[in-house]
């Protein structure tokens, strides 16, 4: 055979790439309207959106108190304190709820509604899907403490201004460092969720029952944060997942306290890399009967 006929064929072995990442975009597309064009979950964006309102709106009618926290007393010579207090209120309870909502019903909601194996049969195979499920998890994570840190920042700069912002070691930044700050902080809360998404995800792998996923999810989330604060239980507070969601206050120091925000991205991450690995060994390997 020729080089000349040699060519072609090498071209045609090499086309398939382009076409495996074309469908992992569409499925990657596919998942996030699905996700985004629920009506549940606009509801659930609106609950959370609500928070940095009321939050506004309550330190805008009453008075300064002595005893009030150092983000809500900053609210009030800084607009961007209201994302910070609406992420640092939300965190606890509402954003964990909104991604145990999706990461409950990424495999389970699938398998319940009998769309599971036809994904399956389409060809999409499972490590892939389970891919795409994450990646949806980690863009509706963003997405949310997004959506509250912007709804917080927009009402409180036009209630309050954009003064200086005071960092916990007492100095004075910017506004744009300050603004940088509240990405960092983002992100930060996104990691975090993300680790209880593959968590969910791994749950989600175990049932045909969505609702149910979610619910053990919250419930898993709550004994943690019960856990974490009895000190008796001090010598395993690392270890749980919830423990450093509120170590967010290490981006507010001058200079950022990088070291402090280590431990929770390792302890992220880990959970991360465990579950999701043990999603994939339980979805790649079982049987798919819906």
């Amino acid at each position: 055979m020729s080089a000349a006929e040699g060519t072609p064929a090498a071209g045609v072995a090499e086309r398939p790439a382009p076409r495996a990442r074309g469908r992992l975009g569409r499925l990657v597309r596919s998942e996030l309207w699905l996700i985004y064009g629920r009506r549940r979950n606009w509801v659930g964006g609106l609950v959370l959106a609500s928070v940095p309102i009321i939050i506004a709106l309550a330190v805008r009618l009453s008075e300064p108190s002595e005893g009030d926290d150092f983000i809500f007393s900053q609210i009030t010579a800084n607009g961007l304190f209201v994302a910070l207090a609406a992420l640092t209120v939300e965190m606890p309870l509402f954003l964990p709820i909104a991604v145990a909502a999706i990461s409950g019903d990424a495999i389970a909601g699938e398998a319940n509604l009998g769309t599971l194996r036809y994904l399956l049969v389409t060809p999409v195979d499972r490590t892939r899907l389970l891919l795409v499920k994450l990646v949806g998890i980690v863009v509706f994570a963003f997405s949310a403490t997004l959506l509250v840190a912007t709804v917080g920042a927009v009402l409180g700069l036009a209630l309050f201004g954009g003064g200086p912002m005071v960092t916990l070691s007492g100095t004075t930044i910017g506004f744009g460092a300050a603004l940088g700050r509240l990405l960092l902080v983002c992100a930060y809360l996104t990691v975090c969720l993300v680790a209880l998404g593959a968590i969910g995800l791994f749950i989600s792998t175990l049932t045909e029952q969505p609702i149910g996923a979610t619910i053990t999810l919250l419930v898993i989330a709550l004994a943690s944060e019960i856990m974490d604060a009895i000190p008796q239980l001090g010598a395993i507070h690392a270890y749980l997942p919830t423990h450093h969601w509120l170590d967010l206050g290490e981006a507010l120091r001058d200079p950022v306290s990088f070291s402090g925000l280590v431990p929770g991205l390792v302890s992220a991450l880990a959970y991360t890399v465990i579950f999701t690995s043990a999603a994939w060994a339980r979805f790649t390997t079982s049987d798919i009967s819906s």
